[in-house]
């Protein structure tokens, strides 16, 4: 199955290399760029790309109110914010308008391709320094931080039992004690570990652990 990108950046070599990059998959076609936020809803209507690459900071209509505009015609669509090491005011915003995640635009190729398929396949995905850097932000305004997202539950859409899950993984609980606890089977449990990480970003068990610390009662704040 190919998947159908977007591209949509206010820089014309950035918006080359992507296409270019898109272009060694066999599974990937670009199917338009846009230089502006306006540009990328009016594509994103003729093509309904599958997987949009956002850019956040753009004249006129920037990354943000683009994203909730085509979600608000198109909500199955997936918009991947492109972002930079210097763009965390812009995270919870480009979340909050429907944004699945957040990929640095310096990330390495193949990060950046296994991104947009974890993405078209219902993943969340996140590059790992802006998903430590997220982790550590809500830890330290907690008390600032909307309720809705010091809550993975909702930051991350898990279900009730992902959301148990979670919460075993960050305990330390091996996949057969997690089982054990909820009364069910070891690959049940490894399937949820699956969907966590795609969902999340995260790459391993220890950074679940640091998602699942969003919402822990008695984090640092």
């Amino acid at each position: 199955m190919t998947i159908r990108v977007l591209i949509v950046d206010d820089q014309q070599l950035v918006r080359a290399g992507l296409r270019m990059l898109c272009q060694t998959a066999g599974d990937l076609e670009v199917i338009g760029e846009a230089a502006t936020g306006a540009d990328a809803v009016r594509l994103a209507e003729q093509t309904r790309p599958e997987v949009v690459l956002m850019d956040l900071r753009m004249p006129g209509m920037d990354g943000i109110r683009a994203t909730a505009a085509i979600l608000a015609n198109h909500p199955a669509t997936r918009i991947i914010a492109l972002t930079t090491f210097d763009d965390d005011d812009h995270l919870y915003p480009a979340l909050s308008a429907g944004a699945c995640g957040f990929l640095v635009k310096d990330a390495a190729p193949a990060d950046l391709l296994d991104g947009i398929r974890r993405a078209a396949a219902g993943g969340r995905p996140f590059s790992p320094d802006v998903l430590q850097r997220m982790v550590d932000s809500a830890i330290a305004a907690r008390t600032e931080t909307p309720a809705e997202l010091a809550d993975p539950t909702a930051a991350f859409g898990l279900t009730p039992r992902e959301a148990e899950v979670l919460a075993l993984v960050a305990d330390g609980q091996s996949n057969a004690e997690i089982a054990a606890a909820l009364h069910v089977g070891v690959t049940t449990v490894k399937t949820h570990v699956t969907n966590l990480m795609a969902k999340t970003g995260a790459t391993n068990r220890v950074r679940l652990a640091a998602v699942s610390r969003l919402s822990a009662p008695g984090s640092p704040a």
